[in-house]
């Protein structure tokens, strides 16, 4: 099969067309429409539902959430946990790993799942409820034996946190530093113990639930700027952060920036109540809030980060980064987020104002 367009590549925009079958077979230039743009499929590493499910409702939540994204265009995510007891932690993580294979009709591809909470800082809990527990030995070797978890969020202060890095990263997990009041040096010296550890080190959600950046107090979003090797999510949703907050990362990250949702259920629904772990949340204005106010996760989609990216100066080249190449690069999936010859037919085709008119997974139109 083929589809004649603009399409976006690593290296720039190839006017021409795309052939695949299951996999990409050749990006041929050649005469296309100009409002047509073909993209990689949209990856997200942190999010948590949407159309009404959430991870933690196990395989409706998932299969409901999975599908508005893929509506989205995007093709690959994580299921993200939030922080509750702990058996009800495990109940949703053993959910992600049941609906890995085989998979979510007409959904987003599962990549494994993103373990945000309860390993988290009890003063930096954001809108997690409070049920923040230590990394224990036992329940570091309850998560691994699953063998689902793709990513981890904790705070590297914590007590067990130094021994529950070594354990994740080891195990190819990757360590997410969040929902922290770690000072600088700590943070570095988590981030370093990550890649001394042969892994990959990220900061969840850049400058949310983490502190600001002061000269004389550059904190864990300082250490994950100054980072020579780190990652870092960002909700790109204007209300999380400032236009200017996405340039200094963008700037300072360069191609290990990648942005997330951090979606939950009331994604796709409009405003109005919702919930998020059993709190009650109001969105309004696209802002989902806690009922003191607090933003509480975001009710943003991939293809409107990717929007809000290009309305903030990124170019259609960097804004495709942002929302697949990276995410893909940071989860070593090295079989997507570019689309180039073997890379699996995982893709988005949008008009001339971004929006979402094709999503194609696996070579077979999903949308």
């Amino acid at each position: 099969m083929e589809r004649a367009g603009q399409i976006v590549t690593p290296t720039g925009i190839v006017e021409g067309l795309l052939r695949f079958g299951a996999l990409i077979e050749q990006v041929a230039p050649g005469p296309a429409p100009a409002d047509r743009f073909i993209l990689p499929g949209f990856i997200d590493t942190h999010v948590h539902g949407g159309d009404g499910g959430d991870t933690m409702d196990g395989a409706e939540g998932i299969a409901r959430m999975a599908r508005l994204h893929l509506r989205h265009g995007t093709t690959t995510v994580l299921p993200t946990t939030i922080t509750r007891p702990w058996n009800e932690v495990m109940a949703a993580l053993r959910a992600v790993r049941a609906a890995q294979s085989p998979g979510i009709p007409q959904g987003a591809r599962i990549a494994g799942a993103h373990l945000e909470g309860p390993f988290i800082n009890p003063h930096r809990l954001g809108a997690q409820p409070p049920f923040p527990i230590p990394a224990t030995p036992a329940l570091v070797s309850e998560v691994l034996a699953l063998d689902v978890v793709r990513v981890v969020t904790l705070a590297c202060e914590m007590p067990g946190a130094t021994d529950a890095i070594t354990r994740f990263a080891r195990a190819g997990v990757r360590v997410s530093l969040g929902h922290s009041a770690a000072d600088f040096d700590t943070a570095t010296a988590a981030l370093d113990q990550v890649r001394a550890c042969g892994c990959v080190a990220c900061g969840t959600h850049l400058f949310n639930a983490m502190g600001g950046i002061e000269g004389r107090r550059p904190g864990l979003a300082g250490a994950v700027l100054a980072s020579p090797h780190a990652y870092a999510e960002l909700i790109l949703d204007l209300h999380h952060v400032h236009p200017g907050g996405f340039r200094l990362a963008q700037a300072a990250l360069g191609p290990r920036l990648l942005l997330i949702t951090d979606a939950m259920r009331a994604t796709g629904q409009g405003d109005g109540d919702s919930e998020l772990g059993g709190q009650k949340v109001t969105i309004a204005g696209g802002a989902a809030r806690l009922e003191g106010g607090a933003l509480a996760g975001s009710v943003l989609t991939l293809d409107g980060a990717l929007r809000n990216a290009v309305a903030c100066g990124a170019s259609l080249v960097e804004a495709s980064h942002l929302t697949a190449t990276a995410a893909a690069a940071y989860l070593g999936l090295a079989d997507r987020g570019v689309l180039a010859p073997g890379r699996l037919a995982d893709f988005v085709v949008l008009d001339g104002d971004l929006a979402v008119r094709e999503v194609w997974l696996g070579g077979e139109r999903a949308v």
